[in-house]
């Protein structure tokens, strides 16, 4: 299968790499700087050039987009208007969005709205919702979005993993169980057209 994946050198990003190299996959990085990743092909590109994700995905079974949303205080709304311009293109290969934990639900509120929140995570949840919501009210796409528990840190995969719906499925996941799951459901879709969550087990 050939698969590209926006973030390719990130926390979460590099790990679906490694997993899908792994499962004998090809693999594209995409950067805006065309950042050679070992064992890789690499594309230059931004979010926000549709013109260069229409190429990708014409090229590609299935694009990863790893990217998130800036955490240095910076305005989301570039971010924002990229993933909505994608959610309104349709592509031959399916999208695949790592989503964001403070965007997921418990009893139907998103995490973000419940009491305790921190504060300074809050901008980022809300800006993952919204993408969220493109998502899910978009037509004719074949998307999937995965949602990490809520502590999510580097390391290896565990061997066993839980899996969700909107809700967390557990406190914590490592990148490499994350990047398990991923790869899972790109070679096996089961969620197609929605979200769903992973923990650790």
């Amino acid at each position: 299968m050939k698969i590209a994946v926006y973030g390719a050198t990130g926390m979460v990003g590099s790990q679906i790499v490694t997993e899908a190299l792994s499962r004998g996959h090809e693999v594209t990085a995409v950067s805006h700087s065309g950042k050679t990743v070992a064992g890789t092909a690499s594309a230059t590109a931004d979010l926000s050039d549709t013109a260069a994700y229409r190429k990708i995905a014409a090229d590609h079974d299935v694009v990863v987009i790893s990217i998130p949303p800036s955490r240095t205080g910076e305005d989301h709304q570039g971010f924002i208007d990229a993933h909505e311009e994608i959610s309104e293109t349709l592509v031959p290969a399916r999208l695949f969005i790592v989503g964001g934990a403070g965007a997921t639900e418990l009893n139907g509120v998103r995490l973000f709205n419940t009491p305790g929140f921190p504060e300074e995570y809050k901008p980022e949840a809300r800006t993952m919702g919204e993408v969220l919501d493109f998502y899910t009210s978009a037509s004719g796409l074949d998307w999937t979005m995965l949602a990490p528990a809520p502590e999510i840190a580097p390391g290896p995969a565990s061997g066993s993993i839980v899996l969700g719906n909107d809700s967390p499925a557990g406190e914590r996941v490592s990148t490499g169980d994350f990047a398990v799951a991923a790869l899972d459901e790109i070679e096996t879709p089961q969620h197609l057209h929605r979200r769903f969550t992973v923990a650790s087990a």
